[in-house]
C-alpha cells in the first residue's frame, strides 16, 4: 500500500517506519510534517495514497483543519483517512467523524501496543475493497 503519514514528531515517524518494516511487506510511506505539506504532496503526486494516517496536533495546520480541506476536494475526499493521535478528547473524536474519517486510533504509550494497533489498521485496509478500487 501507498500510505501518506502526516506527523510532525520524529519519534512517531520512526515508530511507524519501524512497525511497517516489521510487517515484511512492501508498503510505501510518504511523510508530511504538517497539513500544508500533505496538501502539497497530494496535489503533486502522480499516484494518490491508498490511505492517510493523520495526527491531530501539528503546527501550522492541525489535523482537523487538514481534514476539512481534504473533504471539500472532489477527488481527495474519498481517500480513507485514519486519525492516529494521542487526543482522547471526545470533541476531537466527534468532529473528525462528522468531517468524514475512516477511523480514530489512540496512540498507546507502550511500543508493543502501538505496533499491534498499526498492524491491525494496515491489515484491515489491505483487504478493504475501497483501497482496491
Amino acid at each position: 500500500m501507498n500510505i501518506l503519514f502526516i506527523e510532525d514528531d520524529t519519534i512517531e515517524t520512526m515508530k511507524l517506519n519501524r512497525t511497517i518494516a516489521k510487517l515484511g511487506e512492501k508498503h510505501t510511506i510518504i511523510q508530511a510534517n504538517n497539513g500544508e505539506e500533505a496538501l502539497r504532496i497530494l496535489k503533486e503526486e502522480q499516484r494518490l495514497p491508498d490511505i492517510i494516517l493523520l495526527d491531530l496536533n501539528m503546527p501550522r495546520m492541525n489535523g482537523i483543519e487538514f481534514l476539512q480541506i481534504l473533504k471539500k476536494d472532489e477527488i481527495l475526499k474519498y481517500l480513507p483517512t485514519i486519525i492516529l493521535t494521542t487526543s482522547e478528547n471526545r470533541t476531537d473524536l466527534l468532529e473528525c467523524y462528522r468531517t468524514g474519517i475512516a477511523g480514530y486510533v489512540i496512540k498507546p504509550l507502550k511500543y508493543e501496543d502501538y505496533e499491534e494497533k498499526i498492524k491491525k489498521v494496515i491489515a484491515y485496509w489491505q483487504v478493504n475493497e475501497l483501497v482496491k478500487a
